[in-house]
């Protein structure tokens, strides 16, 4: 045994974790997936078990977290914020019973229930309240102490700022997570990496104002101290803290017996795709306070909880080569080209490098054996590379400084908001001045939430480029249809449907046509703001003028950023172009006043399956027409789910699970007094 050299080996990974936990929480900005920072933890674990000599003061099993950033106030817990210890499957969670019977010297005769409660990957707070007021909320921090970020989270919604029920605590820390839900992200995931990044970030804004606008939800599922709380169990806890007016996670279950957890977690890691927000795993807990005292704490963890982790498949591949794809706003990433793979039974030949940086920091080569890891339907990417089976002869990827498709300089914007320059290079070029982000465009323009043309996919759009009918969207409009006939795979009928298709959408709402130019920064929520602002299209196309791009400033939800991007789009000469050409060839409809006070106020809806008869455009627009409102996932806000034909099955025992109010397309229309 090399002391020496184990020791060494210890301190490098302590290191290696510090640095991992210094952006994990103090600069919102992972650096490694979950499942690399907890196999890292595992084995600084490992080595101590197994070598009593090694000893570190910032050991994981005596630090959590990270210490509270100088930005804000530093306040101890009363009760200190622990992390929890892991389990991976069966065999774990069989140790965490016994070790809990043998320290309770209970015998296989008694019967230990679990608060099973799915493990929100969002950042953990501390709301103190006193005499029912809340007083004061900390982060995490370093566990020992936290952050005072009390005014920002008093912009949450979610998070009572009095309690008048009689038995809540004359004094109570409730402890509980904070998120964004996965379709909010999508509305500002250009400025942040992902929704824990994202919230993060915003309850570590100096300026509550910047904090209010983004979406944070809050849902509690613990305390850390309360006064003369008479209440006795996990269980009944959660059941109180929803009649005290906050939110609490609806898959929280009561469950006994290691067999029924692990029959639990597999039935909640394949729903968990159709959740709302991010879970990364379920925490089970000890049911009984009693027994949760009786256990205590061990090191930095307490001994009545466990968080067990859903699994990340992956596996072992290596790089064939490093391709540059350009995407419609100019980004520019970095795909590696991998030897096909099964990966949790999908072959995977392409896996996401993410950017730039991501391939400096892993230093990602041409022919490397890396670790790809695909976890439900994101992407798959690249988690880690095989040193040990670097090739000799090989040579850092160096990314491009040129556009691969225009030849232009590629650039890091300054993002205003961090004060730092994005991680994404984009390609300089204003658009179609580029081969690769005109088509990429052009993709967009005849996308389902934009034109929505029939029978013009992605495949159709690089056919027609490659064979120069189309350069720009306008093109579309004016085929050459005698040509198209004689394409192989085209005859009349497949033509003329085309010409259907193209000629139907020339009628198009505002807020749509918006949308389908892909302004960078205008997704489509930014896209019906701005149609509520200016009403009739005429008042969009002379945007052009310096004066009328000001005005959005006034609306709510349009920034900086977004009226920048906006000005840009309409100092372009070929995006002058375009526009002068569409609006000699399309309607564009002015904004259809939305009624208050319809058939459906107060109700929301989903759709799931094919409606007969009409698009699922127009059904989100009845909906919506009649004050309805339309949500994207079955969650706890959804009142109606509205099931077509081939409707997808999960979304429906999701909803029957919640109590949602399941109906076909007739009782809907129903609804709006129409039949169908």
């Amino acid at each position: 045994m090399d002391k020496k050299k184990i020791s060494k080996d210890y301190l490098h990974k302590i290191e290696l974790l510090e640095e991992y936990n210094k952006n994990y929480y103090d600069k919102d900005n992972p650096i490694v997936s979950d499942q690399e920072y907890d196999l890292l933890k595992k084995e600084i674990i490992d080595l101590e078990n197994s070598y009593k000599f090694l000893n570190n003061d910032r050991s994981p099993t005596k630090i959590v977290g990270f210490k509270p950033s100088k930005n804000f106030e530093k306040v101890k817990h009363k009760v200190p914020m622990l992390s929890l210890g892991n389990a991976f499957n069966e065999e774990d969670l069989n140790s965490f019973e016994k070790k809990i019977f043998n320290f309770l010297s209970l015998n296989k005769t008694n019967i230990i229930d679990y608060s099973v409660e799915p493990k929100i990957d969002g950042i953990s707070a501390s709301l103190i309240y006193v005499n029912g007021k809340f007083i004061k909320g900390l982060s995490r921090g370093d566990g020992v102490a936290g952050e005072d970020i009390t005014q920002n989270l008093k912009t949450i919604g979610d998070i009572p700022k009095k309690v008048n029920e009689k038995n809540f605590p004359n004094e109570i820390d409730i402890r509980g997570e904070v998120f964004i839900e996965n379709n909010d992200f999508k509305k500002i995931s250009e400025k942040f990496a992902n929704p824990r990044n994202a919230a993060s970030g915003s309850l570590r804004q100096k300026d509550p104002a910047i904090t209010a606008n983004i979406p944070l939800k809050f849902i509690a599922y613990t305390y850390g101290h309360a006064k003369e709380m008479k209440i006795y169990n996990q269980t009944e806890f959660l059941k109180n803290l929803k009649i005290w007016g906050f939110k609490i996670n609806p898959f929280n279950k009561k469950i006994s017996g290691v067999k029924n957890l692990m029959l639990n977690h597999k039935n909640l890691e394949e729903k968990r795709k159709e959740i709302a927000f991010d879970i990364d795993g379920i925490v089970y807990k000890v049911n009984d306070f009693s027994l949760q005292k009786r256990l205590g704490f061990a090191a930095n963890a307490p001994r009545w909880a466990i968080a067990h982790k859903f699994s990340a498949n992956s596996s072992i591949s290596e790089i064939i080569n490093i391709e540059i794809q350009i995407g419609r706003t100019g980004a520019l990433t970095p795909v590696a080209k991998i030897k096909p793979v099964n990966i949790g039974g999908v072959i995977v030949s392409n896996a996401t490098l993410h950017n730039e940086d991501e391939i400096i920091r892993k230093d990602i080569r041409i022919g490397d054996t890396v670790t790809v890891e695909r976890a439900g339907d994101v992407i798959p990417h690249v988690v880690l590379v095989d040193l040990k089976k670097r090739k000799q002869n090989s040579k850092k990827f160096i990314f491009p400084l040129k556009c691969p498709s225009c030849g232009s300089k590629t650039i890091k914007d300054y993002n205003e908001t961090t004060k730092k320059q994005d991680a994404v290079r984009r390609c300089a070029s204003e658009g179609f001045e580029c081969e690769k982000i005109a088509i990429e465009k052009i993709k967009h323009f005849v996308s389902k939430d934009a034109f929505n043309i029939d029978g013009f996919g992605k495949k159709i759009v690089e056919n027609f480029w490659n064979l120069k009918l189309v350069r720009l969207p306008q093109d579309i409009f004016k085929l050459n249809y005698k040509k198209i006939e004689e394409l192989e795979g085209w005859g009349k009928l497949s033509v003329a449907n085309l010409k259907f298709s193209i000629e139907e959408k020339k009628n198009i709402s505002l807020e749509r046509f918006i949308y389908s130019l892909g302004i960078r920064h205008i997704g489509q929520e930014n896209a019906k703001l701005i149609t509520r602002h200016l009403k009739r299209a005429p008042n969009f196309f002379r945007l052009s003028e310096e004066s009328n791009i000001e005005s959005l400033s006034n609306i709510n939800g349009i920034g900086i950023t977004q009226i920048q991007s906006i000005k840009k789009f309409f100092l372009n000469k070929i995006n002058l172009k375009v526009l002068s050409e569409l609006e000699k060839n399309l309607t564009i409809k002015d904004i259809i006043l939305i009624n208050n006070d319809g058939l459906l106020r107060n109700k929301t809806f989903m759709l799931t399956g094919k409606l007969n008869g009409i698009s699922r455009a127009e059904a989100k627009s009845l909906i919506e027409q009649n004050s309805g409102k339309i949500i994207n996932n079955v969650n706890k806000k959804l009142d109606y789910l509205i099931a077509g034909e081939k409707p997808t099955l999960k979304k429906i025992n999701i909803a029957k699970d919640w109590n949602i109010k399941v109906i076909n397309q007739a009782e809907w229309l129903k609804m709006l007094n129409k039949s169908s």
